[in-house]
């Protein structure tokens, strides 16, 4: 192991790895770290990833990391009397093994060049004339420095190593969600991610069943940070007042929080950028950020090999990738996140209502963010939502 390198980079997930793996490929030097004994556990998502982010970032899964293959997803209105469902080349993709995948782009970061160490855990960032310029670790006990050029942040939500850094990486209880996942077997499961809108089974959130096989699936819910009661509570009366799951077992339990609200203020500073989950990179709507992780990351690890090269990694060289990332990626998320806060505002009346009264393909203009004629069509119906709704166009 070096005492030197180009960049480091903490958090060996799927936004880690990319970026560690961009960097090396471009001919820096990378130490990839994380605190860890096995990358990928525990798993804290529903593992869902679309195909058309496979295409998007040249990435091809193998094999061994797909437990399922899906063709769309299906909504449920609150009284389950309307479900919706939606396949088109967007929604089409997999559920995927956590664990294989994210061992597999770490492997995948090593062989194009990055050191890579696991059960790792970094305890203080160097800090030279307020600039950051490395890292104090603790590896199984022994303690070791490492200097680097640029130090990129992809240690998940609430950042130790960005608020260390003396970024504010805290999201609002608001801005939070609270989740919690069973793996469970003698599951009846469908080709399709299921997803189950209801205050009452889920305020601020909703619950998921994401196929893992013939008989097994991910079940979960997602509630706001701010609701009453806790995410395990829900999830058991929903699977309790569900026949589905009478004779099904519960094998693994996940769980964690869900930055939901804006991304950081900023994502740069001088000698540190931030990816991920870190950086609150997480769609409003349905709390995912693996895609959106790696999306970033591949874009901070080419910014971070090419400042580290031009020895220019103040804040104002790191920011090319801060300034690509807010104009390909934010505008999207900020139309996600006005829709989130119009969907916190319905009842279940409400939901019901919008259910009832749109398509298959409203619905989906809906998802896609094609706002002003589904609102036009909902409040023909539904007038009494106009302040509600208005903010959408």
């Amino acid at each position: 192991m070096k005492a030197d390198y180009d960049v480091i980079v903490v958090g060996a997930g799927p936004g880690g790895s990319f970026a560690a793996k961009k960097a090396a490929k471009a001919g820096a030097s990378v130490l990839l770290i994380d605190r860890r004994k096995e990358l990928g556990a525990p798993v804290r998502c529903g593992e869902g990833l679309g195909s058309h982010w496979l295409d998007e970032l040249g990435l091809k899964v193998s094999p061994k990391a797909i437990s399922a293959e899906i063709s769309g997803s299906v909504l449920y209105s609150p009284n389950m009397k309307r479900e919706v469902k939606i396949q088109n080349p967007e929604t089409r993709g997999y559920v995927i093994d956590r664990k294989v995948f994210d061992k597999d782009l770490a492997i995948d970061a090593g062989r194009a060049g990055a050191e890579v160490i696991a059960k790792t855990e970094v305890y203080e960032v160097i800090k030279k004339d307020g600039k950051i310029c490395g890292v104090k670790a603790n590896r199984a006990g022994e303690k070791f420095e490492a200097s680097c050029k640029v130090l990129i942040a992809a240690d998940g939500g609430e950042s130790t190593i960005a608020r260390m850094a003396g970024m504010d990486s805290t999201a609002s209880l608001y801005d939070t969600d609270f989740g919690v996942e069973y793996e469970m077997v003698n599951v009846e499961c469908q080709d399709l991610i299921e997803i189950y809108f209801s205050k009452t089974a889920a305020p601020r959130g909703y619950v998921w069943v994401f196929p893992k096989g013939k008989d097994v699936a991910n079940v979960g819910v997602g509630i706001g940070g701010l609701e009453k009661g806790n995410a395990v509570e829900y999830l058991d009366r929903f699977i309790k007042n569900n026949k589905r799951f009478e004779g099904a077992q519960t094998v693994a339990i996940k769980g964690g929080l869900i930055p939901v609200g804006e991304p950081l203020k900023e994502l740069v500073a001088d000698g540190l950028m931030v990816v991920g989950t870190a950086a609150h990179q997480v769609d409003p709507i349905h709390g995912g950020g693996m895609a959106l992780a790696m999306e970033a990351g591949d874009m901070a690890g080419e910014v971070a090999a090419k400042c580290a090269a031009e020895g220019k990694t103040d804040k104002k060289s790191l920011y090319e990738y801060e300034s690509r990332w807010r104009k390909k990626v934010e505008p999207k998320l900020m139309r996600r996140l006005r829709l989130r806060k119009v969907l916190e505002k319905l009842d279940d009346d409400d939901f019901n209502a919008i259910f009832e009264n749109l398509d298959d393909a409203d619905i989906d203009k809906l998802i896609k963010g094609d706002y002003k004629p589904v609102v036009q069509k909902v409040l023909l119906k539904r007038p009494q939502l106009l302040k509600v709704l208005t903010a959408l166009i």
